[in-house]
Formats: structure tokens, sequence, C-alpha cells
């Protein structure tokens, strides 16, 4: 009998499981909550590494479809003072894929989808408990009620992991707040702001606080707010008045970005696993991205997940009849190679939340010089 694999979570890291696992001839499904596709946003731009979220796609056999979709001149990324003073201007090489070119994560995620068969996600399956069975493997249940039963199990669901607590308990810190707004149409409506923002990232760094924007590749932009973590009730920041008062003094053509938003401010608190995290293997069960490895956001959480699947799925083709040998082989490297990514992570977090920010970064993005040699 075929071995019945699960993975848990339609996001990028649980698609590019799937589609690697596909081409080797290793069907999965993929159990998602969202109802279809298109049920949720699926948030701004995404810049590929080459080392990860590239390398994972080049795997699944998808790397001109991505760079028919990719923008290379998003990478470019300016930082800002609160006068408007620029600190930082990175310009990549024209049409060059050799750096980090940003994607759309919808355009992306729309990508993996297409190269799946139709039948390889089942929508609309909201995990509730997966309870391992005395023979081995283990007991889907979903919202609705609908059972499931698998052979090996991938939890890629997430932060808020329903799989995560069969291997550890691991604890949530809460390291910032973060706020959305979206500009859309910007071009048109509000061209000095699209001018500013420019083909890719803008940060403004102040004291403690944050105010960037980033172009999506349909001509709107987003801007975020992001703050330290403060115990204060999250509706304190749904209201641009709000937040106009967190950037008091600042040049007003920043705050404009605020101003400009279409929407209602979506604030969220941000969270963190330790960066030390690790489980001992239990048979039959694995996790990916960030239901195995929640960062703060600093570029590397879909990278690292669609990396993780890539390995993990090259040690499932390498040992065709001993998961558990390919499952603990995927975990150790993992456990290896996320630590040092995520003690990064809460490295830069920190320094971009704190008082000498904007010093900070310009010493963290200004390339070294060789030291002189001789007198």
């Amino acid at each position: 009998m075929a071995m019945r694999l699960a993975i848990v979570g339609g996001g990028l890291g649980g698609l590019t499981l799937a589609r690697i696992l596909h081409l080797h001839g290793i069907e999965a499904v993929v159990h998602e909550r969202e109802a279809d596709r298109s049920a949720r946003s699926q948030g701004g731009m995404l810049d590929l590494h080459p080392e990860s979220g590239q390398h994972a796609l080049a795997e699944a056999g998808l790397d001109a479809q991505f760079r028919s979709s990719a923008r290379p001149e998003g990478e470019e990324h300016r930082i800002l003072d609160p006068a408007g003073r620029t600190l930082v201007h990175h310009t990549p090489r024209p049409g060059s894929f050799d750096g980090r070119p940003e994607v759309d994560r919808t355009v992306l995620r729309n990508l993996l989808l297409d190269a799946l068969p139709p039948d390889t996600v089942a929508w609309g399956r909201r995990l509730v408990a997966a309870t391992p069975r005395p023979a081995g493997g283990f007991l889907l249940t979903f919202a609705d009620g609908d059972r499931a039963e698998c052979d090996i199990l991938v939890g890629a669901d997430g932060a808020r992991s329903v799989v995560r607590p069969l291997l550890i308990d691991a604890p949530l810190s809460y390291v910032s707040t973060h706020v959305d707004l979206t500009i859309g149409d910007a071009d048109r409506r509000h061209p000095q702001l699209a001018e500013l923002v420019g083909p890719g990232n803008l940060w403004c760094v102040g004291d403690s606080r944050i105010l960037a924007a980033q172009r999506l590749g349909d001509g709107r932009i987003r801007v975020g707010i992001s703050l330290r973590a403060e115990d204060r009730d999250l509706d304190t920041y749904r209201s641009k008045e709000a937040l106009r008062a967190l950037f008091d003094g600042w040049d007003p053509r920043l705050t404009a970005l605020i101003d400009a938003g279409d929407d209602t401010p979506t604030p969220r608190r941000v969270e963190a696993m330790p960066v030390d995290a690790r489980w001992t293997h239990r048979p039959g069960v694995t996790l990916l991205g960030d239901a195995a490895h929640l960062m703060p956001p600093m570029g590397e959480g879909a990278n690292q997940a669609m990396r993780d699947a890539a390995e993990l799925a090259r040690e499932l083709v390498a040992h065709p009849g001993d998961p558990d040998a390919a499952i603990q082989a995927y975990e150790e490297a993992m456990f290896a190679r996320i630590q040092p990514v995520a003690e990064m992570c809460a490295r830069v977090q920190a320094m971009m939340l704190s008082s000498t920010a904007a010093d900070d970064l310009v010493r963290f993005f200004t390339p070294r010089t060789a030291e002189p040699v001789g007198p």
C-alpha cells in the first residue's frame, strides 16, 4: 500500500513540498483551511534569496516561471531619517536576478498551485486535532467534523500550528507590533508618494519606530508601521489619527503615507519562537516553516520555509523505504541551519526598533572596506 502523506497548510512551504514530491512521483494531500486560493490576501512582495527561496523553486522546476513573474527592480531599497534625509540607497543592477528579486506573494502561491494536480489541495480543511494511531500514523480531525488518516504528517501550518504540539511545547514571545495600510493605484492617485517610495522598499527610521512602504506588483503601495512590543490594546492603533501622533514632528512627506491609506489600519502582534527551539524526533511527523521556527519578519520566513520544503523532499526521495530516516536527516540539518538565521533575525529586529536604529542600520548596510595594509 502506498504511503499516505498529509501536509497541513497550503502556504509557500507546504505547496513547495507538494510540488517537488510530485515531480518525483510521491503524491501528498495538502489540507488548507482557506476556502479557496482567493479567500484571503497573501500579503505584499517577497524577496526571494538565491540560496533558499530561489533554490527551492529551481528544485520545483519553476525557475523560468519565477523569472517571468519577478521584479528585479523591486530590490531597490532606501532608508530615510525622520527629516526625510536619505541614509542608505541600494539600487540593483537593471534586469539582474543575481540578488534578491521581489515577487508578489499571491503570484508566487498561484504559480505553485497551478503546478500541482487539481486534487492535491483540499480546501476548507481547518485542522483542529491530530491524534496518533496505535498502529502508527495519525488521525486528522477538521473543524467541519470530517476526518482523514495519514502515515506521514508534515505541519506547514504557520505560527499557530496545530501540528506543533505533537513535537514541542514552544512558547511564543511578543516581539513587536505591526500596523498595515494600503494605498491603491498610487501612480495616478498619489504620484508624489509613488515617486517617494520608488519601485522597491522605503524605510523611514526614527526612535524605536519605523514607517515603511513597499511597492507591490499591481501598482499599490503597502504601508507598514513597526513599533516596540507594548502592553497596550491593539485597538489603540486602529485610527490614522493615533498613528500620525506616533510620528509627530516627522517630515509631512513621510506621514502622508498614513493619510493616503485607503483602508482602516490593521494592527497585529508579531511573535517569535525561541531561537534555539528544537524537538526530539518522533516517528511519522515533522514541521517546516513558521510551524518549526517562527521568527521576526526580517525577510527570512518564507525563504526558509521553501528551503525546508526542498530539503525535506530531497530526503524523502533519497529514502523511499524509510521515511523516518528521511525526517531525522532533514530535522538535524534544519536545526543547524535555522538557529543562526533565527539569531540574526532577532538581532536585526531589536536593532531596527532601538533608539539608535538609524546609525545602526547605516553601519549594517554599508559595505565594509578592507583595512589598509602596512604603514
